[in-house]
This record gives C-alpha cells, structure tokens and sequence, in this order.
C-alpha cells in the first residue's frame, strides 16, 4: 500500500470550498468484477447442492465478506464454517481473475483526467488487500494516491470508517470529497462519512436522494459534475 502526506496529495485548502479528492469504490464500480464474485458463490452453491438466484444476488453485491458469508450461511443452512466458506469463496474469485479484470466503461477516462487535473484519488473497497493487490494490476496503482481494504479498518461498509479513514488520510474535509460507488451498502456508507455521493448501480437498484446523484454509467461522471456536486453542499 503506497503511503503519502498531505503535503503531497494537491488538495485545495485555501478556500474551505471546492473538489479535494475523489473516493473511488472498485468493484462494480472500476472494474467489471461483481460477476466474478457471483460466478464464484453461485458456482461453489451449486456444488453443494443448492441453486441461488438473482434475488440472493442483490443481497450480496457490494458487502463486505462476512455479510455476504452470513447471508449465504443463513439462506443455505450449508455445513460449513465461516472461515472455510471465505477461503473457497475467495480462492475461485482470484481464479477468475487470473485472466484479468475488465475495467468498467468510463474508468479509464475518467482516473487520467483526474490525474490530468490534479485531483487526489482513492480506492475504498470492502475487499480485502489481498484482492485489491491483485485488481491494480489491471487497474493501475499509479492511479491512486492510496487504497483502503475491507480487512483494514474496524468496521467496513456499510458503516462510514472506510470512507473516513480516507478522508482523514487525505487530511481532507469530508463534504468536499466524492465517493463514487455501485451499491447500496457502499451508497450508505459515504453518505454516513458526509461525502456527497455519485452512484452508478451495477446489479441492485440505487434510487435518487438527498446527497446522492444516480446515474446510468461512470462515462457520465466527469470534472464539471464532480465539483457540481460539492458545491451542491457548501
């Protein structure tokens, strides 16, 4: 994980207004993984002998491991340990990926312009580093002033800690820094940490609200829109 200072990020502190950095979810949101999770639980389900359908989907998109471990538990009753169900969850997960990870339409874009203008960025993802470490790769690290893993913070999402742990990393105000996210639960979460949020829902619908901008793909989001919706705040 690439450690910075707050010296370095470029972050506008001179008005106590305006775009300071952008908070970035990765799965569904980056990268076109959220089938590869589900290739993975449905696949192993159905070796045990239980079908799951696209209404177990939903519950799962965008959790943390140990929620969707729980659902899955719960919804199955299969004899498995928690920790067992992680690690064979997870090891078909980094087989899929070991044919790469697409990159969601519009990432590309729109992490070289933020790059071009100067605009800090992090990953916030409630995947664990191991996963994360694998993903930048296709991703780009140098994309990234840092990236923050489910397994590294006290609570993930759906709770505000991931998102906060980067803005105070950032040495940032939270109102002034964007998180762009692809499901409910991660909605929930910058929105607890006050960051104003744009959703671009994946799999689960994500409906229009207060602090949130909803729209139908990442081409959409772009510089004017996210210091839009930073002032939308002030």
């Amino acid at each position: 994980m690439t450690t910075i200072s707050t010296a370095t990020t470029g972050l506008d502190h001179s008005s106590g207004q305006g775009l300071q950095a952008v908070l970035l979810d990765m799965d569904g949101t980056l990268v076109d993984t959220e089938d590869f999770w589900w290739q993975a639980e449905f696949s192993l389900f159905a070796e045990l002998g239980h079908e799951l359908t696209d209404a177990d989907r939903a519950h799962v998109v965008g959790g943390p491991m140990s929620r969707v471990i729980d659902y899955l538990l719960a919804r199955t009753g299969v004899d498995l340990a928690p920790a067992d169900l992680t690690v064979l969850i997870n090891q078909r997960f980094v087989d899929l990926l070991a044919g790469g990870v697409p990159l969601m339409p519009g990432a590309e874009r729109l992490l070289n312009t933020l790059n071009a203008h100067g605009i800090p960025a992090a990953l916030v993802s409630a995947s664990h580093r191991h996963i994360i470490d694998i993903v930048l790769q296709s991703l780009g690290a140098q994309h990234f002033a840092f990236s923050i893993a489910g397994d590294e913070v006290a609570r993930t999402k759906p709770h505000p800690d991931p998102y906060l742990a980067a803005v105070t990393r950032f040495g940032a105000e939270p109102g002034r820094c964007v998180v762009v996210e692809d499901a409910p639960l991660g909605v929930q979460a910058g929105q607890a940490a006050g960051c104003p949020v744009i959703a671009v829902p994946s799999v689960a619908p994500i409906e229009p609200g207060p602090g949130r901008t909803v729209l139908s793909s990442l081409e959409q989001v772009d510089l004017e829109l996210l210091r839009s919706v930073v002032a939308a705040r002030v």
